[in-house]
């Protein structure tokens, strides 16, 4: 079946009041993440790796991590976790 032949002003898309709207994308300013965010966030995994190298290094020469025993990897994890956890939320 033949196709009927569309003129110019018969097309909605072509109208004038379309050929006024910008068809540009338009990157929005979401804000990004905070200084602070970030700083937390790679003080925890600092902190986290920092203590679990000094357990491992020193663990039996300084009093308070060897009366925390087995706690220290607690403690390091965790804070490797929650600054690895806080990246979901880096922009």
């Amino acid at each position: 079946m033949p196709k009927a032949k569309a003129t110019k002003d018969s097309h909605p898309a072509t109208s004038s009041s379309a050929a006024a709207t910008s068809r540009t994308p338009v990157k929005i300013n979401t804000g990004g993440t905070p200084i602070w965010y970030k700083v937390i966030m790679f003080a925890l995994m600092i902190v986290g790796l920092g203590w679990l190298v000094l357990f491992y290094v020193a663990g039996d020469q300084i009093q308070f991590l060897a009366e925390l025993g087995p706690w220290n990897y607690l403690i390091g994890f965790s804070g490797l976790i929650l600054g690895l956890l806080m990246t979901m939320g880096w922009r």
